[in-house]
């Protein structure tokens, strides 16, 4: 992914991710190799968001639509997150 996320990216989960459904603890988990990130139910969102079919711009809007929050606030807290999956790598650029 380039240095910068903006609302034209298009995020995926990496090729090494898993976006895994814990039925036993029904929350979802992104897998990763010995490694596992328990998400959050908004996260789970994102995450389920990242196919590199939609801009971050989409996925802000069908979120902020979801949880009637303002676009704002959305895309701030999208970012973050996504920023913070890209310096791990679990998140890059569709190609």
């Amino acid at each position: 992914m380039p240095d910068a996320i903006s609302l034209e990216s298009r995020p995926r989960l990496a090729a090494k991710v898993r976006l895994r459904y814990d039925r036993k603890a029904e929350r979802y988990m992104l897998l990763y190799p010995e490694k596992g990130l328990v998400l959050n139910p908004t996260a789970a969102d994102v995450a389920q968001l990242c196919t590199g079919e939609h801009t971050v711009g989409a996925i802000v809007a069908q979120l902020a639509a979801k949880y009637g929050q303002d676009v704002p606030t959305v895309e701030r807290e999208v970012m973050n997150f996504l920023v913070a999956l890209t310096e791990r790598g679990l998140v890059q650029e569709a190609p």
